[in-house]
């Protein structure tokens, strides 16, 4: 899928936090990860909440914010990686001026849809 065909959607508990599903099961042939790239605006962010079974690894692409894990807070900034091992409760904040812009590997896929 080119990222041009994905369309942006704005996930549940998510504020001016939007991502676009780039691999998914229903759109490509896997079964255990799903893929997309996420950009939130200055001020958006992702409620803290928590995956009983996913993993998720975020790689920072452009911007600043806070990532939160399990009630400790970590600044996050281009070339980081972060590892949420499932069921951590977490939260990203864009506390920057620009669009905090990373991308997301959740394991297994989250139930979502990938095409309109």
């Amino acid at each position: 899928m080119r990222m041009e065909e994905a369309f942006w959607e704005l996930p549940p508990a998510h504020f001016q936090a939007f991502s676009k599903m780039l691999v998914h099961p229903t759109t490509a042939d896997t079964k255990h990860f799903d893929f997309r790239i996420s950009s939130y605006q200055p001020r958006g962010y992702a409620e803290v909440h928590g995956h009983e079974v996913a993993e998720n690894l975020y790689y920072i692409l452009r911007g600043k914010g806070i990532v939160e894990l399990d009630g400790v807070k970590h600044l996050v900034e281009p070339h980081m990686v972060i590892h949420i091992p499932p069921g951590v409760r977490h939260g990203i904040f864009n506390t920057g001026l620009e669009d905090l812009v990373f991308l997301v590997v959740a394991s297994p896929p989250y139930d979502m849809p990938a095409v309109p």
